[in-house]
């Protein structure tokens, strides 16, 4: 069990770090296990939703197979700000994947990703896809700090 989960450990760190050794993660993709991660929060005044939304939406972005990938958010403090966040980041996270797949995004943490990256001017489709998500992210971000 012990070599299994460090294969599955350099799965994704191979897939998110953008390593160029797929050979071996593409041969064993349909043998890779479940795998589930708990991102646990207490205060949404020390650990803010729109860090926890980030967080949760990047581990959701992973480059592992979908259907064996589970994301669980655990709020100790059981916060409504908390639970409307991540209604709305499910709201979000239709646009968000997707898009992650579709221009190969690092890092996959909306606010971290829309900080540093530019516009693509190369394809004016791109381009029309890229300002919706970055429209969507700012106006979802700036609901939480208007509240």
């Amino acid at each position: 069990m012990f070599p299994f989960s460090l294969y599955v450990l350099y799965y994704i760190q191979a897939r998110h770090f953008g390593y160029n050794d797929y050979e071996l993660i593409d041969r064993y993709e349909k043998d890779l296990p479940g795998v589930d991660i708990f991102v646990c929060t207490a205060d949404p005044e020390i650990e803010p939703p729109t860090m926890v939304i980030n967080t949760v939406l990047s581990m959701m972005a992973y480059d592992y197979p979908p259907e064996k990938l589970s994301v669980y958010l655990s709020d100790d403090g059981g916060s409504d700000l908390t639970f409307y966040a991540m209604l709305e980041a499910s709201r979000f996270s239709k646009h968000w994947l997707p898009f992650c797949k579709n221009f190969k995004i690092q890092p996959r943490s909306p606010e971290a990703y829309f900080r540093t990256a530019l516009e693509p001017l190369d394809d004016p489709n791109k381009a029309e896809e890229w300002l919706f998500v970055k429209v969507n992210i700012v106006d979802f971000m700036a609901s939480f700090f208007n509240s």
